[in-house]
């Protein structure tokens, strides 16, 4: 039987598995990267898109990182647009849409350019056992890879099956078989399992499409990319189109509810709640009389097109019927039918914030299998799982993340404390300190972590650090100006006539100032880069809220550094309801602060924990 010997095995070639791949080789791993069909690692299963509100600041986060998925997005960018342009830059998010080819063509580059990762073309069948801990794993020709840890991403595969209509296949995605047998084994471990959905709209023909009749929705003209390394867009950009669905839509989808997957009763997982099919939106919004379609081209080479906002798992004679009745779409060409996939989940409450299984030594579980859905989410899993069990595979620390410092640390902590009902998807709403965790500053909150662990290379490094010393540079400067009203009065800028000067900082703290309205009065700013202006113009819009979200940050770091001991026994605390005992068991919260997340927690029941734990450091001392 072949036999090798690595330091961590990544199973699953897709957007976290190629994440937690690099991440382990950055921390100095070595890897190998098990996937069924080599040519299919990066592929973008769903809609050609990267980014969005919240998810362009994962990806942003995860480039700070060093990581993939940014450079790979700006690369791949057929189209770059700012979501949420006109609010604040604390809930803006970048969007590209990607070219296909490029992106998998790019990702698979990337990772063949790491000597220390070596990709092995098999199907995982089962792990390698030694005592109680995961060590290796073993693939379906009976090969064994031996590794101290296993990283599993196995996505929508997990006894997967795909529904069009009334009609059902076992299918990881479509043309791909599930991962029966690794579900199979992975039952023998006990672990909470789930069902969830997802699906994808109809692939359409362009040249089928009457364009011309439809609105066009262009690209930003001054693109904001996702990497702090690319200097500009490098793909020829092009512009997406609008169309509506209509009444007559409605009717047709309607009338044929009962041979839907989803309300014919063929499908028991949940679907997500914020991308429904088109099938929920005519139900769950029956007053409205259209709803919004987005014709994405899938690439720069290719006539396909994708239909954002119609996705389905109505037979397929029945989409062509609805597809035809709306405006522009009247002799659309369906290349491939919409579906939607049915496929088993972890519930990540058995999971630490190290992405690891709790009751499992060596296990980390990162992606679609944790219950979440979309590329933005499953790269930064990857990304931490990937970390850590290099961290562990070498003896090194383990790698964690906060709420107060990342949409990363979010994420992983709503996972673990709080579990999910539906397919988990990250918005700016979920995190409490949002308006210093923007998109713009990711490289400073993050990349000093990465120095830090050792997981930034020389290139990003340096120019991290070039533009530490120009912010600080920036900032000095700024400070240094001095504004009378009158001098302000002059350019337009209307302050309080009390006889006291402004500094710049405080200037451009007034949301209708701008950079350029600054340089008017102190004209040696203007050699100031954009890149910077506009991370000036953020700190100095949001200073005040932030110097309070600061203390707020304090206090929770303080609840986050009292440690809740492993073997801590929450069924002796007598004042602790049955219920929420059966919950803490169950998460296993690592800290005080996560234990206050948990559903059902009181500041009398946090009291008590905070006690005992206090109790017991007393004893051990």
């Amino acid at each position: 039987m072949k036999h090798f010997d690595k330091d961590v095995v990544v199973v699953g070639g897709g957007h976290a598995g190629t994440e937690a791949a690099h991440a382990a080789a950055r921390l100095g791993a070595r890897v190998a990267l098990v996937t069924i069909a080599k040519d299919a690692i990066g592929v973008m299963s769903c809609n050609p898109a990267i980014g969005g509100l919240g998810k362009g600041h994962l990806v942003r986060e995860i480039d700070a990182l060093d990581g993939l998925m940014g450079r790979v997005a700006d690369k791949a960018g057929i189209q770059f647009r700012l979501l949420n342009r006109r609010k604040g830059p604390a809930v803006q998010g970048p969007r590209a849409q990607a070219d296909r080819d490029i992106y998998r063509r790019e990702m698979q580059s990337e990772i063949a350019s790491v000597s220390d990762i070596e990709v092995v073309e098999a199907e995982v069948t089962d792990f390698h056992i030694v005592g109680s801990r995961v060590e290796g794993v073993v693939l379906k020709d009976g090969a064994r890879i031996s590794a101290p840890a296993v990283v599993l991403t196995t996505g929508t595969f997990l006894r997967g099956v795909i529904h069009i209509g009334d009609v059902s296949r076992e299918g990881g995605r479509i043309g791909e078989s599930p991962a029966v047998r690794l579900a199979e084994r992975i039952d023998d471990f006990g672990l909470p399992l789930g069902r969830l959905k997802t699906g994808t709209p109809p692939r359409l023909i362009s040249q089928s499409i009457d364009w011309s009749i439809l609105e066009e929705q262009p690209g930003d003209d001054d693109p904001v990319l996702f990497s702090f390394l690319s200097d500009g867009a490098v793909s020829r950009q092009v512009s997406c189109g609008i169309t509506h669905t209509n009444e007559e839509t409605h009717e047709i989808i309607r009338a044929n509810l009962s041979r839907s997957a989803m309300y014919g009763g063929h499908i028991d997982g949940t679907g997500p709640r914020y991308c429904p099919s088109i099938e929920d939106k005519v139900v769950r919004f029956a007053d409205k009389q259209s709803h919004q379609v987005f014709l994405e081209p899938e690439g720069l080479n290719t006539d396909l097109v994708y239909p954002n906002g119609i996705s389905t798992s109505l037979p397929q004679d029945v989409q062509e019927r609805y597809v035809h009745s709306i405006r522009g779409l009247e002799r659309a060409v369906i290349a491939q039918p919409g579906y939607a996939i049915e496929y088993d989940y972890v519930d990540p409450r058995a999971l630490s914030s190290r992405l690891n299984v709790r009751d499992i030594d060596g296990l980390y579980l990162a992606g679609q299998i944790n219950g979440t859905t979309g590329y933005e989410e499953a790269g930064a899993q990857g990304l931490v799982a990937g970390l850590n069990a290099a961290a562990a595979a070498l003896g090194k620390d383990p790698v964690q993340f906060g709420r107060e410092t990342s949409y990363i640390g979010v994420m992983i902590d709503d996972l673990v404390t709080r579990g999910v009902t539906e397919p988990y998807r990250m918005f700016t709403s979920r995190a409490e300190f949002r308006l210093s965790l923007r998109a713009d500053n990711a490289d400073q909150r993050l990349t000093p972590l990465g120095l830090e662990i050792g997981c930034i290379g020389a290139e990003r490094a340096k120019h991290f650090h070039a533009k530490t010393d120009e912010l600080s540079d920036g900032q000095r400067r700024i400070d240094a100006v001095s504004v009378s009203a009158q001098d302000a009065a002059s350019q337009g800028i209307k302050i309080a006539a009390d006889g006291r000067k402004r500094s710049g900082r405080e200037l451009l703290a007034f949301a209708d100032v701008t950079f350029y309205d600054l340089i008017d009065l102190q004209p040696d700013l203007d050699d100031i880069r954009e890149e910077i202006r506009t991370q000036l113009k953020c700190d100095a819009l949001y200073a005040q809220y932030i110097d309070r979200q600061s203390r707020d940050v304090e206090n929770l770091r303080r609840d986050e550094a009292h440690r809740i001991p492993r073997d801590f026994d929450f069924e002796e605390l007598s004042g602790l309801s049955n219920e929420l005992k059966q919950k803490l068991l169950r998460i296993r919260p690592e800290t005080l602060g996560q234990a206050g997340r948990v559903e059902g927690m009181t500041p009398a029941a946090l009291t008590l924990i905070l006690a005992k734990i206090r109790q017991q450091d007393r004893r051990r001392a």
